[in-house]
C-alpha cells in the first residue's frame, strides 16, 4: 500500500465520523486540497526514509490551506514545489476561509519546521531523502466562534473512534517507509507514536513543537529541536 492509497482510506474513514458541540465545523483538507496533498505524498513519499517526524493535526493557516503538513503556503510553494487546486470543505466557517495558496497568512510552525529544513538541508530533496512529515489526525476541528479545537480535547468516545482510525493509518505509515526513528514533534504526538507503534522495532522520541504558543519554542526553536534529534542519535 502506497502512501496515497493510506491517504484515501484515512480520509474516508474520518469523513464517516460524527462531532459533537463545541465542535461545529470540521475541516478535510485530505479531500478538498487532495490535489497539493498527493502530489507531497507522490513527491515525497519515496520509501525507505530514516526518520518520520509526526504532528498533531492540521492548523488552519497551513495543511487546511494546502494540504501539507505544517504547510505554510510560502514555504510548501516556494521550498517544497508544490501547488495545486484547493477547493472548499462541505462546511465552512466563514470567520475561518479556506483560500487554499492565495491564503495572505503565515504559519508560524511551518515557517519554523520548514525553515530549519531549508537552512540545514538546502533543499527539500535532500531534507526528504532521510525524512518525511505527516500528521497523525487529518482534520481540522473549529467552534462555532471560530476558535481552532484540538482532538485531545474531543469527547472519550469521539476521540476513540477518530484515534483507532489515525492509528491504523499511522501503523500502514511505518511499515511502508520502514523508518529506524518516529518523532513525535510534541508531546500529544509523542503519545500517539508510543501507543501506535507498540511492538513495533523502531525508535520512538520526542522533539519540541515549534508552535509560538510555546514559551520554549519561541527560544531559539531550531537549535532545542536539533539538539533533541541528535540525542536520539539523529545527526544533520
Amino acid at each position: 500500500m502506497d502512501l496515497v492509497d493510506i491517504s484515501r482510506e484515512l480520509a474516508w474513514e474520518v469523513g464517516a465520523l460524527t462531532f459533537s458541540p463545541p465542535v461545529t465545523y470540521v475541516y478535510n483538507p485530505l479531500v478538498y486540497a487532495r490535489e497539493p496533498h498527493e502530489a507531497y505524498l507522490r513527491r515525497y513519499g519515496g520509501a525507505p526514509k530514516e526518520v518520520v517526524l509526526l504532528g498533531m493535526n492540521p492548523g488552519p493557516f497551513g495543511m487546511a490551506q494546502t494540504g501539507v503538513p505544517f504547510g505554510d503556503v510560502a514555504m510548501v510553494r516556494d521550498w517544497l514545489g508544490i501547488a495545486g487546486q484547493v477547493d472548499h470543505p462541505a462546511r465552512e466557517h466563514p470567520q475561518r476561509p479556506v483560500e487554499g495558496f492565495a491564503c495572505p497568512r503565515h504559519e508560524v510552525s511551518g515557517t519554523r519546521l520548514w525553515g530549519w529544513a531549508r537552512e540545514r538541508f538546502g533543499t527539500a530533496e535532500r531534507f526528504f531523502a532521510r525524512f518525511f512529515v505527516v500528521n497523525y489526525c487529518p482534520l481540522v476541528f473549529m467552534e462555532a466562534g471560530g476558535k481552532n479545537r484540538t482532538p485531545d480535547k474531543l469527547p472519550p468516545a469521539e476521540r476513540a473512534q477518530l484515534f483507532d482510525a489515525a492509528a491504523r493509518a499511522l501503523r500502514r505509515l511505518i511499515e511502508t517507509l520502514s523508518p529506524r526513528y518516529a518523532i513525535g514533534i510534541g508531546d500529544f504526538a509523542t503519545k500517539r507514536l508510543h501507543e501506535a507503534l507498540l511492538g513495533v522495532d523502531i525508535r520512538v522520541g520526542a522533539m519540541l513543537h515549534p508552535s509560538p504558543a510555546s514559551p520554549l519554542a519561541n527560544r531559539g526553536w531550531a537549535a532545542q529541536a536539533e539538539k533533541q534529534l541528535a540525542e536520539l542519535g539523529i545527526l544533520i
